[in-house]
């Protein structure tokens, strides 16, 4: 397996993958809904405020991570971490969590001091993400389960409160994600 960026990859190769791994798992209009995010996310999202990171088997697509940046009113340089597919046949063989640990230690060479998630804690836990409340660190959106708001630190402190709301990128700017 070879992990890179998503930059050396077609986009629609990967808005492929988005939408077939959410069809398969949450059904069509699911697939359709997170495919056209991640195309709004490749097209309208500056380079400095996307990382994709790309795991491939012999040269196939089989995995895919989005770590976009998430903005206070306070200097602080965060990213959050959404959407992640795997292809269904390359699920259950820690892909993912691979995937994960690059695109958080790409985060770590820029400096970026929090990342966040928002997702099954059960599972984001197994790579260093733990619950939050919004009262500690306010999500961009309203969240529709809030026992899934995530957080790390990747600078080796604990996690301190932000004031105030935080705000994502223009692709992730709609309730229905959230």
């Amino acid at each position: 397996m070879k992990l890179d960026l998503h930059t050396n990859y077609s986009a629609d190769e990967i808005q492929r993958l988005f939408t077939e791994v959410f069809s398969e798992s949450e059904g069509e209009e699911e697939g359709k809904l997170i495919g056209g995010l991640v195309d709004s996310l490749m097209a309208t999202t500056r380079d400095e405020d996307l990382i994709g990171c790309v795991a491939t088997d012999k040269n196939e697509v089989i995995g895919c991570i989005f770590f976009s940046r998430l903005s206070f009113n306070t200097p602080i340089d965060a990213f959050i971490m959404a959407p992640v597919a795997i292809r269904t046949d390359s699920q259950n063989k820690g892909i993912g969590q691979e995937l994960i640990n690059f695109g958080l230690g790409l985060l770590k060479e820029k400096d970026v001091t929090l990342a966040f998630t928002y997702g099954d804690p059960n599972y984001y836990s197994k790579v260093g993400f733990q619950c939050i409340t919004e009262s500690t660190i306010k999500a961009p959106v309203t969240l529709s389960q809030p026992e899934g708001w995530l957080c790390q630190t990747l600078d080796g402190n604990a996690i301190q409160a932000i004031d105030g709301q935080s705000k994502c990128v223009e692709a992730f700017n709609d309730p229905k994600y959230w």
